[in-house]
This record gives structure tokens, sequence and C-alpha cells, in this order.
């Protein structure tokens, strides 16, 4: 398969040519600049337009050789877009904040990853039994954190061999991670970026959630292309691992269906247990409002004959 192909028109239409204001700019991306309008940057698409398909060939040259790549963009026009397009072909992610050391101190980063797994099994299971109703609450709040910062990454196993960045401003601590490590960066440089030390770097806009999502489409498409690549020179065909990964999918969902139903059951009987012992006390009750009615009663008339007695 082909790297994707693009026209100036679609990038146009993403409004991936508008820049920042002429304040906010950065004297290191001149060479990217068209001109101005209305006081804002138009960057030159002639030159955004190679450099892009550079970077797509560097993306599917790496996923045909079964290299990773990590989306990373923590700003939150992006965070759902990133999610969405890295789930499609199945790579991974960063899209709530980025630790520091989450990729040069992998091996610390590894064991709040086994810890989110843990987590994520007795969820699964709910095998909260041995728990207090606060633990359990304690419990689901370390599950929501760590899902939110380490969930896109918990089944990479190992650091990634590109990434991928939206912003470099808020990105600045992933790509130094990256360069340190001698991981390839492609990075989306607005006209306020610095694109120096960036090996694949797409001058355009990286705030209009448009032009976020024409990047990520394009660069998961790379990846799917690579994948396809892969599979062709192995013999094995895309239609058939799509089908095995469906099944796979469809008897992890039976199993689960499964695991909900006994502790449904297991729920059941547990009150079913219950439910005598209060029906036996519900029986007891009522002897007891008799016998409380008969004393009022008698001495209702004690107190009559007494009344009488006197007059």
């Amino acid at each position: 398969m082909a790297i994707p192909t693009f026209t100036m028109k679609q990038m146009i239409e993403a409004g991936v040519h508008f820049g920042h204001n002429a304040r906010r700019w950065n004297p290191k991306m001149e060479n990217f600049i068209f001109g101005k309008k209305d006081n804002i940057h138009i960057i030159n698409l002639q030159k955004t337009v190679p450099m892009m398909y550079r970077a797509l060939q560097a993306v599917q040259e790496i996923s045909a050789n079964g290299g990773k790549v990590l989306f990373v963009a923590t700003k939150r026009q992006a965070q759902d877009v990133v999610k969405e397009y890295a789930e499609r072909c199945g790579q991974y992610y960063v899209n709530h904040r980025w630790l520091g050391g989450m990729l040069t101190n992998w091996s610390t980063v590894s064991k709040s990853i086994r810890r989110l797994k843990e987590l994520n099994e007795l969820e699964e299971k709910q095998a909260y039994d041995g728990y207090t109703k606060k633990e359990q609450l304690e419990l689901s709040r370390e599950r929501e954190k760590l899902e939110k910062t380490l969930g896109g990454i918990q089944d990479m196993g190992r650091q990634p061999e590109l990434m991928f960045v939206v912003d470099t401003l808020k990105e600045s601590l992933a790509i130094k991670e990256a360069q340190k490590l001698g991981i390839p960066v492609i990075a989306v440089c607005d006209t306020n970026s610095d694109p120096e030390g960036i090996d694949f770097p797409i001058p355009g806009n990286d705030d209009a959630i448009r032009a976020i999502k024409f990047y990520c489409e394009m660069v998961s498409s790379s990846v799917l292309s690579g994948i396809e690549a892969e599979l062709g020179a192995a013999g094995v065909s895309v239609e058939e691992q799509m089908e095995e990964k469906a099944e796979e999918k469809a008897e992890e969902k039976v199993v689960e269906l499964k695991a909900k139903k006994e502790v449904a059951e297991e729920k059941t009987e547990a009150k079913e247990e219950k439910s005598p012992a209060k029906k036996a006390a519900t029986k007891k009750a009522p002897a007891k409002k008799k016998a409380s009615a008969k004393k009022t009663t008698t001495k209702k008339t004690a107190v009559k004959k007494e009344e009488k007695a006197e007059k």
C-alpha cells in the first residue's frame, strides 16, 4: 500500500496555512512563512507539502519494520483526536499529561503500568470482596488517575521507534526525552515554534481541530500502509489478520460477560441467603406489636375501673 496522498486544497480547507499573530512568532520559522494577512502569519504550504510527505514516508518505513509509533498531544482540543487515530492504527498515545521520565525512566513507568493492569483486572472481575467502601473508592480513583496518564501506553511494552508530536512548545519535555534516547521526532511546527532539533518538522497550524485531524489521519494511514506492507511480505493478508483480531475480541467479550454473570449470580445467592433471616425478623415484629397493644388496652381498662370505684 502506498503512502496516503493529499492535496493543497485539503490542507487549506483544514486551515493548515494559518499561523499565529505576527507578534507571536519565532524568527527560525521565517523560511516557512509566506506572508501576513490581518496581522496573522500565513504558512507557505508549498514547503509544507514535501516535508509532510517525507515525514509520512518515515512513518511507513518504521511501521513496516515492526516499529512502534507514539502519538503525543496533551492540549485539550487534540486529546480525543489523537486517541481516536492512534487506536485506529493500533499504536500508542499520551493525551493527558506527559510525566517526566516517561521514556528516560522507563523502568519506573513500567511498574506504574503493571499497577494499572492489576487495578483493571480487579475492576473487570469485580473482586472487591475483601475491601471496605473507602478502600474501593481509593482504588477506583487510583485506577482513573493511572488510566489518564498511562492508559495509552500500557500495552507498548518498550520504548517507541518514532514519536509524532502536535505542539512542540507544549510537548517540549517529550521531545527532549526522545532526542536524548535518539528516537526520531515528527512534529507540527507553528509560526511560534522552534524547528531546530526536530527530525521531520511539518510547518502548519497546531491549534485548529480540523488541522490536527488532518495530520493524525495522514500519520495513522501511513502506519496502516506500513503494517500492510509488513504483513504482505510475511505472506499474511490484512483481511485474515483483521478477522483473527475480531475473533479474539469476541472471545474476550464472551469471557467478560461470563465473569459478570458469575459475579451477579453470587450476589443474588448472597441476597437470597440473607432474605429468610429478614422474613423471620419481620414475622416476629407483629407479635411484639400485638403484645404491646394488649398491654395498652389492659392499662386503659384498669384506669377506667379505678375511676368508677372513685365515683
